[in-house]
C-alpha cells in the first residue's frame, strides 16, 4: 500500500520544515497561501530541531501539525471516492480514524530521516474556486531536487493543504487508486480496505 511516491512525499514533509525564513516568493494571486506554507514550515522545523522530544511527543506534535496544515477529513473522503457513499456511518468513522493513523505513522516514523533538505518556494498559480497551488523545489544533499506542488484551499478558518503533487504525480490520486484496488480485490466492500488498514497500522 506504500510506494516510492510515499517516500518522496515524506521527503517533502520533512523538507517543508527546513524552509529558509524570509524566502522571496514569486508574485502570487494569493500570497496568503505562500505565507501559510511558510508558517507551517517554521512550526515543522521547530519540531524536527527539538531532539529532547520522545517519539510519543514527536508523533503528537506531528498530529497537531497535520491537522493545522492538511484538511485530513476532506482528503480521506476524496481518496475513498465513490466508495464513501457505499460505506456505513460506522465504516466511514473507522476509516477516517485509520486513514489519519496511517498518515501519522507513515510520516512520523520518518522524522529521523531528516538530513538537511531545503525547501524553496518557486511561485504560485490560482486554481478553481478558492484553491491555489504553491510550487516548490526540494533540494536534497544526496540526490537530485524534488519538484512538489502543494494545493492549498482557502477556507473560512484560513488555509488547508488538500493535495500534494510530487514530480507531477498527485499523492491523493495515487492513494485513491491504491485504495480502490484493495476494495475491488475484496469484492467491492469497504470492509476489505478497513481490514487492510487495521493490519497496516497495527504493524507500525
Amino acid at each position: 500500500m506504500l510506494t516510492r511516491r510515499h517516500i518522496l512525499i515524506s521527503s517533502a514533509m520533512l523538507a517543508i520544515g527546513s524552509m529558509v525564513p524570509g524566502a522571496v516568493f514569486a508574485q502570487s494571486a494569493d500570497s496568503g497561501a505562500s505565507a501559510f506554507i511558510q508558517t507551517l514550515g517554521d512550526k515543522t522545523i521547530a519540531t524536527f530541531a527539538d531532539k529532547s522530544l520522545s517519539r510519543e511527543q514527536a508523533v503528537e506534535r506531528f498530529r497537531t501539525l497535520l491537522h493545522d496544515g492538511f484538511d485530513v477529513p476532506y482528503i480521506g473522503r476524496w481518496v475513498l471516492g465513490r466508495y464513501w457513499n457505499q460505506a456505513t456511518p460506522a465504516e466511514q468513522a473507522e476509516y477516517q480514524k485509520l486513514f489519519e493513523r496511517l498518515i501519522v505513522d507513515t510520516y512520523a516514523n520518518r522524522f529521523v530521516d531528516y538530513s538537511g533538505q531545503t525547501f524553496k518556494i518557486a511561485g504560485t498559480r490560482p486554481e478553481a474556486g478558492e484553491d491555489t497551488t504553491v510550487t516548490t523545489q526540494i533540494i536534497r544533499p544526496d540526490g537530485p531536487p524534488i519538484n512538489a506542488d502543494w494545493r492549498v484551499r482557502k477556507t473560512g478558518g484560513g488555509y488547508r493543504i488538500i493535495d500534494v503533487a510530487v514530480e507531477g504525480v498527485s499523492m491523493g490520486l495515487t492513494q485513491r487508486q491504491e485504495f480502490a484496488s484493495v476494495i475491488q480485490g475484496g469484492g467491492g466492500q469497504v470492509a476489505a480496505l478497513i481490514q487492510a488498514l487495521r493490519q497496516k497500522v497495527s504493524r507500525s
